[in-house]
């Protein structure tokens, strides 16, 4: 057993050891401004860089390679370990925040989900705020390099769609799985940078820039202050929604187009479909805001386009309480809240990708029950969906379904009422953030949850942020025997 995990364990070691850095880098900042915070930051660095040293010191080989069920651990281990780490300064900082509080936030922030169990946010010391940022940037930035590296190779609810040389996995791969690496991480800091400078311009201090840049990027939607976005101007709005829908596509497209400027190298389905989605809905909501008489068009568009990429892409930022906007938009919200991005972004959900396979697939059964001698071949992006893709796409919505009905059954049973049982587990799975309702909604936090239903949670949206199975598959005996 323990030559099995013993390169698990040394990967996870690694991370620790780059968390521990990150920490020192925030004492730093701290030290700067005579932050209160900077010996727990210390404290929390030396702690995991212990950890992580004792890891990587027990664990050392030359070489090892992964195999198939040595990644399913290793994906689920790597975030569960950061995840830990990341929640060691919230748990030892002078603001007594309980353990489970202290993981639900540090959950939340590495899977970029946004929930938060924080009450007067602004008032935080700003080491504490930039920490969430920077596990929210940090959780993005791993979420996009599972998505192309990892998750094709393990066949994860039709993710084989998206398979490239870099998924291959194989000795001779690891050159251009380090090649897109580096990509990845430039093409990553440029759009943060570029979000950042952007955020400035707009008249945002530089600190709320940094942070909010990172919450954007990575589609997390941590702020700064109890009101979000709704503290900032119109054209900082519209600059979120820009680098939110840049977040929520794919990566390796963005990459190509950098590489080589061309509109072809943009001609994406999921994209195609995710802008489509993005307009048409829009439109709608901005007419309903405009027939109540409550703002002014251009207001209304800002307002709707805002809070509906934001639901979209799962970075849950608000502007607006849009629960208040009556029956209609909160129906629609709730609708959205499962759309999710593209697959290979930093976003969550169901992933737009899997909305066009059900269309492909109706569409395709709908001819067969015409033509029962047809043959009908369904092609996703110029390919042939093979059944592999198929079976596993209808086993992952068949557990997000049934994730959804249990977990919220279970929220019930402690108390919760309906909309917020249902909305919590619905925003945990799709790492969106906030729910529905007086408690969790975009008005609300989930500070009042009990610690039964905060550990629930965060066990709700690891597994929404590794695609379900990954993490499922963990559970079954059959994976333990080999």
């Amino acid at each position: 057993m323990f030559k099995f995990i013993r390169p698990i364990i040394y990967v996870c070691g690694i991370l620790i050891l780059i968390m521990a850095m990150l920490m020192l880098c925030v004492s730093a900042f701290a030290g700067v401004l005579n932050d209160p915070e900077m010996p727990v930051f210390l404290t929390s660095a030396g702690v995991t860089a212990a950890l992580g040293f004792a890891m990587v010191a027990s664990c050392r080989r030359a070489h090892f390679h992964l195999v198939s069920r040595q990644l399913y651990l290793l994906t689920s281990a790597s975030w569960l370990m950061m995840s830990l780490a990341g929640a060691l300064p919230l748990f030892f900082s002078h603001h007594h925040i309980s353990f489970s509080d202290a993981w639900f936030e540090a959950v939340s922030g590495i899977t970029t989900t946004g929930s938060t169990i924080f009450v007067g946010i602004e008032k935080l010391p700003a080491s504490l705020l930039l920490w969430r940022s920077i596990l929210q940037w940090l959780g993005g930035l791993g979420v996009i390099g599972m998505a192309v590296s990892i998750l094709p190779f393990l066949r994860v609810g039709g993710m084989r769609l998206f398979h490239t040389e870099s998924s291959d996995w194989s000795d001779k791969s690891m050159p251009r799985i380090q090649t897109l690496a580096r990509a990845l991480l430039i093409t990553y800091l440029t759009i943060t940078a570029a979000c950042t400078l952007s955020y400035w311009l707009a008249d945002m201090s530089a600190f709320d820039a940094i942070n909010h840049a990172m919450a954007t990027v990575s589609t997390g939607g941590f702020a700064t202050d109890d009101r979000s976005m709704g503290r900032f101007s119109s054209a900082v709005l519209w600059i979120a929604v820009v680098f939110m829908l840049l977040g929520a596509m794919p990566f390796t497209m963005i990459i190509g187009f950098a590489r080589r400027p061309r509109l072809a190298a943009l001609n994406n389905q999921q994209v195609i479909g995710l802008l489509g989605i993005v307009a048409a809905i829009s439109l709608l909501l901005t007419l309903y805001l405009i027939i109540q008489g409550s703002q002014t068009p251009f207001q209304a568009a800002t307002q709707a386009t805002f809070n509906l990429v934001s639901v979209i892409t799962t970075t849950g930022f608000a502007s607006a309480d849009y629960t208040l906007w009556g029956p209609f938009s909160v129906a629609l919200f709730f609708i959205v809240t499962f759309i999710g991005g593209c697959s290979g972004s930093t976003s969550g959900g169901m992933k737009i990708f899997r909305f066009q396979l059900s269309y492909l697939f109706l569409r395709s059964q709908v001819r067969k029950l015409i033509h029962p001698n047809g043959i009908f071949v369904t092609q996703y992006a110029g390919k042939p969906v093979g059944d592999d893709i198929i079976l596993s796409a209808i086993a992952f919505s068949f557990l997000f379904f049934l994730c959804l009905a249990g977990f919220t059954l279970v929220l019930a049973m402690m108390g919760l009422d309906l909309v917020t049982s249902l909305t919590a587990t619905a925003t945990a799975l799709t790492n969106v953030g906030p729910g529905l309702g007086n408690i969790v909604g975009p008005a609300g936090n989930f500070s009042s949850l009990p610690d039964a239903a905060k550990w629930l949670l965060s066990f709700a949206m690891l597994l929404g942020r590794l695609e379900l199975m990954t993490m499922m598959v963990l559970f079954s005996p059959m994976f333990w025997r080999g």
